[in-house]
């Protein structure tokens, strides 16, 4: 199959426009079948690169591998110095995020983007002003892309799996550039928080990776959250209504009463930032007899989750203690890890940094280190053996309709990735 050269933005606004949202809600894996519209596509494009290895596994992951290119002689020269060049992997997610929709997403190019408020066509409501994402006046005279009004537009993360693409056939199409083995990895399901769930990490055979998740120009993450997902279980005492009097216990009523009891402007994602970690009410369902609220726990010292659960057992306890009426209702939890800061994984290679470093200043991008207030695909791989932080892509806004981003930074990405591999 002969495809056609694509730009940067022509093969970003290809893959957005496939829908591959994930489903929170689902048994599956991956949670939908749509996602590997996308990941058959990237499949046929790897081989049409010449990259002989390129597959579809049965859960989902895209592998390949672009082989290494170094001649015999200088193999035998790392030989004789008893050294080896590390196998390093690019990663990034096909799915979307559920939160918005990503159903016939009409990306637009405003080529030379003027600094006026964007309106956006298809939902006049819909307007990308500078003034709530001063980024944007960074772009002035650039290209940049958005959706039409009604969708996300799907940049986390297809700049990432655009980038990775557009390194991979850089380095196909440029044998000059001498590289070791560089795996390719695309997961899906990532933003349901499944994204490794069915990883083979001894398959791919990498030594350390790199996500493509980041945001604005130069950033490097390499410490995100810790986080872990609590449920608190309520069991009330269920009676007819028409002779409750003395015997109901209404579970949906102490929910509410516990959600008052919490904190109003604090240890809450509406007024925490920075290294501020939280607890976060996500989903309440139930009945009168039986409810549950489920909470996001997140914060980048890991010890402190497990102090935020037991602080939040001690509020809903205290509310049904206080309360006669709520006499004979029981309360349990029950507390799933989700991640882990990756920090503590990466601390432990400091080459991998040091690396990328490099190739971002090769690149003449200046290096943005902060954490990230959530996680990636990274954070789990890195402790299941794989240290892997975190690169830009240049997404911005995302999981809304706002969602946009600037073509420049995709390519400046790709550059790093390029550097990267010559680095190392």
């Amino acid at each position: 199959m002969e495809l056609p050269t694509l730009t940067v933005a022509e093969r970003f606004m290809r893959y957005v426009k496939i829908d591959t949202q994930s489903d929170p809600n689902s048994n599956t894996f991956p949670s939908t079948e749509k996602q590997k519209n996308l990941s058959n596509l990237l499949v046929i494009e790897l081989l049409s690169f010449g990259i002989e290895d390129a597959h579809l596994d049965e859960y989902g992951y895209v592998m390949a591998t672009i082989p290494s290119n170094l001649s015999k002689q200088q193999m035998d020269d790392l030989k004789m110095k008893n050294l080896s060049i590390p196998v390093i992997c690019f990663c990034a997610h096909v799915d979307t995020a559920p939160d918005c929709s990503g159903t016939e997403v009409k990306p637009i190019l405003h080529k030379q983007y003027n600094g006026n408020d964007i309106v956006l066509p298809d939902d006049p409501s819909q307007v990308i002003k500078a003034a709530d994402y001063p980024y944007l006046n960074s772009f002035i005279g650039s290209d940049i892309i958005t959706a039409s009004g009604k969708t996300l537009l799907g940049a986390d993360d297809k700049a990432g799996v655009t980038i990775i693409m557009e390194m991979a056939k850089y380095l196909m199409d440029h044998n000059a550039i001498v590289h070791g083995p560089v795996k390719i990895l695309f997961t899906p399901d990532e933003e349901v928080g499944r994204g490794t769930e069915h990883l083979d990490l001894k398959k791919m055979g990498a030594d350390y990776g790199y996500t493509l998740d980041g945001g604005e120009l130069g950033s490097f993450e390499m410490e995100t959250f810790s986080a872990d997902y609590l449920v608190l279980h309520i069991d009330g005492v269920i009676a007819h209504p028409g002779a409750a009097k003395g015997v109901m216990q209404n579970a949906i009523k102490v929910a509410g009463e516990i959600l008052a009891a919490l904190p109003k402007k604090e240890w809450c994602p509406e007024y925490t930032e920075d290294r501020v970690g939280f607890i976060h009410p996500n989903h309440l369902e139930g009945g009168a007899e039986k409810a549950r609220i489920e909470f996001l726990v997140r914060d980048f010292d890991t010890q402190k989750l497990k102090q935020y659960a037991q602080r939040l057992f001690q509020i809903a306890e205290e509310v049904v203690a206080s309360n006669p009426d709520f006499s004979k209702v029981k309360l349990s939890m029950e507390v799933t890890e989700q991640y882990r800061n990756m920090r503590e994984i990466i601390d432990q290679h400091p080459e991998i940094v040091s690396r990328a470093l490099k190739a971002y200043e090769r690149a003449g991008v200046r290096p943005i280190t902060s954490p990230i207030r959530g996680g990636t695909d990274g954070s789990r791989m890195s402790f299941m053996g794989l240290p892997t932080p975190n690169i830009f892509t240049g997404m911005q806004a995302i999981h809304s309709k706002h969602e946009w981003i600037g073509v420049r930074d995709m390519v400046k990405a790709t550059e790093v990735l390029v550097n990267l591999v010559e680095i190392i």
